[in-house]
């Protein structure tokens, strides 16, 4: 009885992981994608370096339980590995866009919009991308923003 239960156990969890794997899936565009590999050799190359060598001078000045700068160093070393980690994971969940395979009969991703302020008459360009690509400073949206969701599908 008990190994029936740790068998649907594990079989729920190792759904529930697959699950996870699938809804990391990034749509970005060409650009987008080259330059996270871009930062990323970045990163793997000069980036270790940079820091095994800020660890190495740290660790030449002494006692490592008082050294702060080794602690920095140190520090900074988790946080590039996190980025590191986190770079790499998107560039293999990212599936790259192209305009020429989106249906630009009604609002999607990679669509161009043209918003109208009713009130003041201003009106607004926006660009629907993922979330990895928006910025709004450059008229960017995402698409699971709340704009974003009320424009996708439209005509």
């Amino acid at each position: 009885m008990n190994s029936t239960l740790s068998l649907k156990a594990l079989f729920l969890f190792l759904q529930t992981q697959q699950d996870k794997k699938m809804s990391n899936i990034t749509y970005v565009t060409k650009e987008t994608l080259d330059q996270m590999i871009l930062e990323l050799n970045h990163l793997k190359g000069h980036g270790r370096s940079e820091i095994a060598k800020a660890i190495a001078e740290a660790r030449e000045k002494g006692d490592l339980k008082e050294n702060a700068e080794y602690d920095a160093a140190k520090e900074a070393q988790g946080h590039h590995e996190a980025r590191i980690s986190i770079l790499e994971t998107a560039v293999v969940n990212a599936r790259v866009l192209d305009v020429k395979d989106i249906d630009l009969s009604k609002v999607s991703i990679l669509s161009k919009v043209k918003i109208t302020n009713m009130g003041t008459k201003k009106t607004l360009e926006y660009h629907l991308v993922s979330e990895n690509e928006a910025d709004i400073k450059i008229g960017k949206i995402s698409v699971s923003s709340p704009i974003g969701k009320g424009l996708l599908g439209k005509k």
